[in-house]
């Protein structure tokens, strides 16, 4: 256990004082310090340490994305602005559309979140398929991830 914790203290390390955009420039990072993992290792890895890739100004990087007091519903509200580009549904289905390389993030916070309205998720790259309990948890749904947005309560 010592070995992993020390890898994945490897790892923040370096994601908090480099800009890195792709779990191959992290294996190469990793490996330099000693580190030699493989793609499954290090993919759980990130999933443990709660990392994911965020666009910034400079382009995208792995970044933290929640405090030990922060919880899931703190991941959503920093995320969810930075990353939502768009909600439309239909009948119990809601697509939420997310910057490119979100939506994996974003899927997993809400499955977290346990919202009864939410029967499940399907993640793409920047693609949500949300299937909801009935229409009308549909549009609940789709008012409470706007307002999380930013984006304020219609529609």
């Amino acid at each position: 256990m010592s070995n992993k914790r020390e890898r994945q203290d490897a790892i923040r390390l370096i994601v908090v004082s480099k800009q890195v955009g792709s779990q191959e420039e992290l294996r190469r990072l990793l490996k330099q310090r000693g580190w030699d993992v493989t793609q499954s290792t290090l993919s759980r890895d990130l999933r443990e340490l709660r990392l994911a890739r965020i666009p910034t100004a400079t382009g995208v990087r792995y970044a933290l994305t929640d405090g030990d007091d922060g919880g899931q519903r703190m991941m959503l509200d920093n995320l969810l602005p930075q990353l939502f580009n768009g909600v439309d549904g239909v009948g119990e289905l809601l697509v939420l559309h997310t910057l490119r390389g979100g939506a994996q993030t974003i899927a997993e916070a809400i499955d977290e979140e346990d919202w009864p309205d939410v029967v499940g998720t399907i993640a793409g790259d920047d693609t949500i398929l949300l299937i909801c309990r009935s229409a009308a948890a549909r549009e609940r749904l789709a008012r409470r991830i706007k307002t999380l947005a930013g984006e304020g309560g219609g529609g």
